[in-house]
């Protein structure tokens, strides 16, 4: 009995202490306060989750490789045509490119001598003003479609671009890329050399420019976009590159009253041409 009454007395002791807990004034605001708590943090942690699982999330367009259109050919809508050194400033024109449609002195001023025959360049040789080697970079962006070692021609690299147009790049070593590769504007690819068929021209990078396979005046758009080639007609025109080269030396021995040998005297090999090899002049692209 005595334990019976214990138990009831202890009971009604914390029933009694436990309404008095809730009588108190700052229970129930902080009880409310806490469950606030609880529930915003618990919100909180959801959007937490569900914005950490959409910024892992990919698409298959995310993936590398399913993206069949490399940047390169995005750039190069947007690229205009330049000089193909990694140093424009101490770049120079040491022959330029023979156009048909040029004056006498600037044909002449065009032609190489190989071979105790004169042929007229195909594009432009550059050479730096200290007459050192120098970085070779991509006039445009486009892939490798050639990488040949070549010892007349001092090795040639070939870009293709666009629509029938390619960039060459001749009398090269050191080249630092391969067929397939895709090569971004300005990227070195190799650097500036020597040839036999121009030794005249010393240690340089010959440059030119292509469309549908005829060579066209590179000077003549540096600092323009693709399209003006795409869109111009070539210089040199069908009916120009039927007109051959011992025609134009016929009209600057007419306009000058001197041959190309006569002003040169001897060949790059030093041996001296014969009127009949001064005549034999090759229409034969460099």
């Amino acid at each position: 009995m005595m334990k019976m009454r214990e138990e009831e007395n202890k009971r009604s002791s914390q029933s009694s202490s436990v309404k008095r807990f809730f009588k108190k004034r700052w229970v129930f605001p902080a009880i409310y306060i806490a469950s606030a708590a609880i529930i915003l943090t618990g919100v909180l942690w959801y959007q937490s989750s569900s914005s950490s699982s959409d910024k892992y999330s990919y698409n298959t367009s995310d993936l590398a490789g399913k993206n069949n259109q490399p940047a390169v050919e995005v750039n190069k809508a947007l690229e205009n045509f330049k000089m193909p050194v990694a140093n424009a400033d101490q770049a120079v024109v040491k022959m330029g490119f023979y156009d048909f449609k040029a004056s006498p002195k600037d044909q002449e001023a065009a032609l190489v001598f190989y071979n105790n025959t004169y042929q007229p360049n195909t594009g432009i040789d550059i050479t730096s003003k200290d007459g050192k080697a120098f970085d070779v970079t991509a006039s445009l962006s486009g892939t490798v479609t050639r990488v040949d070692q070549d010892s007349v021609l001092g090795n040639v690299i070939e870009i293709e671009h666009d629509k029938g147009v390619v960039t060459q790049y001749q009398s090269v070593k050191d080249m630092k890329i391969k067929v397939g590769d895709q090569v971004n504007q300005g990227q070195v690819i190799a650097t500036a050399g020597q040839s036999l068929y121009n030794k005249d021209a010393g240690t340089h990078v010959h440059f030119e420019i292509r469309k549908d396979g005829v060579a066209v005046n590179p000077t003549n758009y540096f600092n323009k976009p693709l399209a003006a080639l795409q869109e111009e007609k070539s210089t040199n025109t069908t009916d120009d590159q039927t007109k051959t080269v011992p025609d134009a030396k016929k009209n600057l021995q007419q306009d000058q009253g001197s041959s190309p040998t006569e002003k040169s005297g001897t060949s790059t090999d030093g041996s001296t041409p014969s009127d009949n090899s001064s005549d034999s002049i090759d229409n034969t692209n460099s």
